[in-house]
């Protein structure tokens, strides 16, 4: 008998989605078993192309479904935190897209709602899950490049039309660069130093209300820095970088690694490259969560990092906004 997956369900038919369905071939522990529109077309249509068994006419119809376990949830920023409690009303775990909810204080009052109706929370970060980030930690823990003295980290790509009706350019629905790709090497920088930040300096250009460039310094209680810069006016980078007192990390595709998912290692004047190929963090993502459901396991990451992370992107936003250097 073929052991038993974890049944999931995506609420919307979003263009994010369209990067996920190639990656459900490759999962081991979780099965794509329907997808819910308000338009019954619409959900049949997507159901149809990509091989769904069920296609659900509202959220609300797949919620009620028994044969469903779990939610994938991709909708708009602000729209997170409703959809998730609704989902956890019916008692379906969650894996919601980041970032949880637009603040830390609606992503605190999230995770314990999902506590306390017993069900279990993901926060969808993909790189967490790669084999190359527990590798990269464990060189660090190691001491392989001594105390670490700066991290830097960008997430940054060119929107096609920063005047069109892109959802992302609306400060009612949580836009901005910070919560949309900002909160990448935000939280990387709290990853790698394995501490929290005390101080928040930010600067951003703003458009129709929401950031669309942000650059940002991070100061933690041993005095120590990290930076960061987001954006969707520039070219598509994603580099993270960790500078210690014996050698230099470096990352060319941190949060979307390549196929052949490389770091490097700058020491005593020699570069050692590092390569990891053939892994999906997608997939890894949905397994990892599927594992934690089937075997009564705990959700790692921790559901709280995520709020953690927000505590951290509400300085930052706060900061570019009165122009000066906010607690954390």
């Amino acid at each position: 008998m073929a052991a038993r997956k974890n049944r999931l369900g995506i609420l919307g038919v979003a263009k994010i989605n369209e990067r996920i369905f190639p990656s459900f071939a490759r999962m081991q522990r979780t099965e794509l078993v329907g997808i819910a529109s308000r338009s019954l077309e619409k959900s049949r249509q997507s159901a149809s192309r990509h091989g769904i068994p069920k296609a659900y006419g509202s959220y609300e119809e797949m919620l009620k479904d028994p044969e469903i376990d779990t939610i994938y949830n991709p909708l708009p920023n602000h729209l997170h935190a409703e959809w998730t409690r609704k989902a956890a009303d019916h008692g379906k775990h969650v894996l919601c897209e980041k970032p949880l909810a637009p603040t830390a204080g609606e992503a605190q009052d999230l995770v314990a709602y999902c506590e306390k109706k017993k069900v279990k929370l993901m926060d969808g970060f993909m790189w967490p899950h790669h084999p190359r980030t527990l590798k990269i930690k464990s060189q660090l823990q190691n001491g392989l490049l001594g105390d670490l003295l700066r991290v830097q980290g960008s997430f940054t790509f060119a929107m096609d039309d920063l005047h069109g009706p892109n959802i992302r350019l609306k400060p009612e629905n949580g836009g901005g660069s910070l919560l949309d790709v900002g909160c990448y090497p935000v939280y990387g920088i709290r990853w790698a130093k394995g501490a929290e930040p005390v101080k928040a300096l930010a600067k951003a250009n703003f458009h129709r209300g929401v950031d669309v460039e942000m650059s940002g310094v991070l100061t933690f209680a041993d005095g120590s820095m990290a930076s960061f810069d987001c954006g969707f006016t520039m070219p598509l980078r994603m580099q993270f970088e960790i500078v210690g007192t014996t050698g230099v990390l470096s990352v060319p595709n941190m949060w979307l690694p390549e196929t052949n998912a490389s770091w490097q290692i700058l020491r005593n004047g020699a570069v050692e490259h590092h390569v990891l190929p053939g892994y999906d963090q997608i997939a890894l993502m949905h397994d990892h969560f599927s594992a934690a459901i089937l075997d009564g396991t705990e959700v790692i990451p921790d559901p709280m990092e995520a709020v953690k992370t927000l505590k951290v992107l509400d300085a930052l936003a706060l900061s570019s906004r009165l122009g000066r250097e906010v607690t954390v």
